[in-house]
C-alpha cells in the first residue's frame, strides 16, 4: 500500500482505530501484539505486527501490565511487604 489514508483522530486514552485496510494487509487480528518503531527526528512512528509465538509468555505478560499500575508505593514499601518486613 503506497496511497496516504485519511487522517485518524487520538482519543482522549491515545487510541487510534488501526484502519481495515491496513489491518488486512499486515494480518492483524484481534489479540494480535503490535509494537511502534519511533523516528522522533522525522516525527514518524512504524506499527509492526508482533508474533507472540517469539515471545515468552513472561514477557507478553510482562508487557500488557505496562502503564496499569497505580500503586503510590515505593519500590522499597512494595519489596518490603512481599517479604513480610
Amino acid at each position: 500500500m503506497t496511497d496516504t489514508l485519511p487522517a485518524m483522530k487520538v482519543t482522549t486514552k491515545g487510541q487510534v482505530t488501526i484502519p481495515l485496510e491496513v489491518r488486512e494487509q499486515l494480518g492483524i487480528r484481534p489479540g494480535d501484539a503490535v509494537r511502534f518503531h519511533v523516528d522522533v527526528a522525522h516525527h514518524t512512528a512504524t506499527i509492526v505486527k508482533v508474533d507472540l509465538g517469539e515471545m515468552s509468555h513472561g514477557r507478553r505478560v510482562a508487557e500488557s501490565l505496562l502503564g496499569k499500575g497505580d500503586v503510590k508505593m515505593t519500590t522499597d514499601e512494595i519489596m518490603a511487604l512481599t517479604r513480610g518486613e
